[in-house]
């Protein structure tokens, strides 16, 4: 009986420590362009403990990367990013999003086209969509951009891309898009963003 009780104490704390732990753990969603980018910037981050690519914002439902490029889903490809909210604010998310890429092109990052790499924030509740709102007027009235063509738009549903999406930057350096494009853009953040970088 008393081995019973013994396991179901360490069961309750352990339970208790993982609940404590992930108090701070929370999501947010962007889309800047192609994800393999966005993931791999979003993964050099201080505070942020992972990074998947995705699709968010449109109408078909599990749609695939072949589905995506067509341009008729209604989807971005977006990426999740799972964050300590103790160690990064929300706030701070958005100025790495706007950081790190080009939101004065209309559907398009680069020679990247069409709607599935349009800028958008996806915004989980109103506290989200207001300071995004008001990030993009501060950006706006201190001419950062003489436009802003990001979109807010409320979060419904993310589907994860198919595993081979997944780190692609990471397991793939000598990829050609990589190469080209990916380590690029990555460097250019880190070097303009030097205080949210991981140790």
């Amino acid at each position: 009986m008393k081995s019973s009780f013994l396991i179901l104490f360490i069961l309750t704390s352990q339970v208790v420590l993982a609940q404590k732990n992930n108090k701070n753990i929370t999501y947010a969603y962007f889309a800047s362009g192609c994800f393999w980018c966005v993931e791999a910037i979003f993964e050099t981050v201080k505070g942020v403990e992972d990074a998947e690519s995705g699709y968010a914002g449109g109408k078909t439902k599990n749609p695939t990367y072949d589905e995506i490029c067509t341009g008729t889903t209604g989807h971005a490809e977006t990426v999740k990013v799972k964050y300590d909210s103790s160690v990064i604010s929300y706030s701070d998310l958005l100025r790495i999003f706007f950081n790190s890429h080009d939101p004065t092109t209309l559907n398009q990052q680069g020679s990247d086209k069409g709607t599935q790499y349009r800028s958008a924030i996806f915004y989980r509740n109103e506290t989200e969509k207001k300071l995004a709102e008001a990030y993009i007027q501060k950006l706006l009235s201190e001419k950062k951009f003489n436009k802003i063509t990001t979109t807010l738009e409320p979060f419904t549903t993310f589907y994860k891309a198919e595993p081979y999406h997944q780190d692609f930057e990471k397991r793939n350096p000598n990829h050609p898009y990589v190469q080209a494009v990916s380590l690029p853009r990555l460097k250019k953040f880190q070097a303009k963003s030097k205080e949210f970088l991981k140790d």
